[in-house]
């Protein structure tokens, strides 16, 4: 793999656009009705979205990284392309890298790059529900969890605290976001997910993973709770952990139709945590 080194002038160029102008749902719909773009930044969570072999349409550095770069994400590239079937000759072509001092590129743009390279990604096709969660025993299920910096977060407890794959459903915010992947330091990247389509009833992944064999715990304030380190749920085989949005938390449907409802045990007359947060305890002692 090979790079084409072009030097960012006062013109922006059409590429620059999309790193600096464009939001997140305007890249989700840019190939539409092919799948969209995303960036990424910071060059370790870079490095985890090309190891998952993400393919990567351009690259955004300050100058006086860019040879360093070029040589640690070449190598990256390369050894995830190992093994893949060789491309038509036609198709292989250099990637663009804009480079510019990064003075130049806060003036242009107007954007901090604090960690000095930014990298424009193509998505990949999402597994389906059954499919992604058939071989596992532990699972997260992010519902309604709306803000970006929370979902990073939470996917960043899920990969070190032996979380198996996560499922995103409702209005629960995009790991492919910008914030979001900087937020969980690239795990998005490493750690199995799906996202269900919003228009999916709420209940319908609870159907299926009973369907599955999976047990379903909603982390909820209710007097019928238990607690987390309830030895039922430690005992279960295949157990799936709800958690819901940061305001109003999980719907009584959802809450209904599950297994079991648990809570974190608290002092002091306080009565939640931040979902993220939570999530880090839920993990560890479900693991």
């Amino acid at each position: 793999m090979d790079f084409d080194i072009i030097r960012i002038t006062d013109e922006r160029d059409a590429e620059l656009e999309l790193y600096f102008s464009a939001n997140e749902t305007q890249l989700l719909h840019y190939y539409e009705p092919e799948l969209g773009l995303f960036v990424v930044e910071s060059p370790v969570v870079i490095e985890r979205a090309l190891a998952a072999g993400y393919e990567v349409r351009s690259f955004v550095m300050i100058d006086s990284l860019a040879e360093e770069m070029c040589e640690r994400f070449r190598s990256i590239i390369d050894s995830a392309s190992a093994g893949k079937e060789k491309r038509d000759e036609g198709s292989v072509g250099k990637i663009p890298v804009y480079v510019a001092d990064y003075e130049t590129i806060a003036d242009m743009t107007g954007v901090n790059i604090t960690r000095g390279v930014l990298a424009l990604m193509k998505r990949r096709e999402l597994p389906g529900l059954e499919e992604l969660v058939k071989d596992y025993r532990r699972i997260a299920i992010f519902d309604d969890v709306e803000n970006p910096t929370n979902v990073g977060a939470m996917f960043r407890s899920a990969a070190a605290l032996g979380i198996d794959a996560v499922v995103l459903a409702g209005a629960s915010s995009d790991p492919l976001y910008r914030r979001a992947s900087r937020v969980s330091v690239g795990t998005v990247f490493q750690l199995p997910w799906t996202k269900l389509n919003k228009k999916d009833k709420s209940l319908d992944y609870i159907q299926t993973l009973h369907k599955l064999g999976f047990k379903t715990v909603a982390m909820a304030l209710s007097d019928n709770s238990i607690q987390i380190d309830d030895n039922r749920l430690k005992s279960e085989e295949k157990l799936a952990i709800i958690l819901g949005n940061e305001g109003v938390g999980l719907s009584d449907d959802v809450i209904s139709k599950s297994d079991y409802v648990a809570k974190i045990p608290m002092k002091n007359n306080v009565d939640s945590l931040n979902v993220a947060a939570a999530s880090s305890i839920i993990f560890w002692e479900l693991r």
